[in-house]
């Protein structure tokens, strides 16, 4: 897949180093990871006990699939065939940046998981940001 030049011209000081691509936990998306982000999700992932059955099936079922990539000069990603499944990708993609990650998505599906009415989102929105403080928002 060729990724938007949009996305590439953000990524180009984080090619050198490399990517992982994963399943989504919560979408039927993929997310790109540069190296850097990567690691510190690995150090958080690394501290759980694996004598936990549930930290072992977590740790199992989160990297699940996980592949590293890179990208080449002309801004192209190769994507497994089973990533591909997992995200039903078809020839109409859509690449979107999520704070520290890109997510690859079905274009069908990303239109199905934007499309919320407004007061929807809004009761969302005060659920996770309403409790913060003005120091803490972002």
């Amino acid at each position: 897949m060729l990724l938007p030049s949009g996305i590439k011209k953000q990524l180009d000081s984080l090619l050198q180093d490399g990517f992982v691509l994963k399943r989504s936990v919560f979408q039927p998306c993929l997310e790109l990871h540069p190296m850097c982000e990567w690691n510190q999700i690995m150090k958080k992932i690394n501290s759980l006990n694996r004598f936990v059955k549930k930290n072992n099936d977590f740790i199992r079922q989160f990297t699940a699939g996980l592949k590293n990539v890179d990208i080449d000069n002309s801004g192209r990603l190769q994507i497994s065939k089973d990533l591909i499944q997992f995200a039903k990708l078809n020839k109409n993609m859509v690449v979107v940046a999520s704070v520290n990650i890109i997510e690859i998505w079905d274009k069908e599906l990303y239109e199905k998981a934007v499309d919320v009415n407004d007061e929807d989102f809004a009761n969302l929105a005060e659920d996770v940001m309403g409790n913060m403080s003005e120091d803490e928002l972002p």
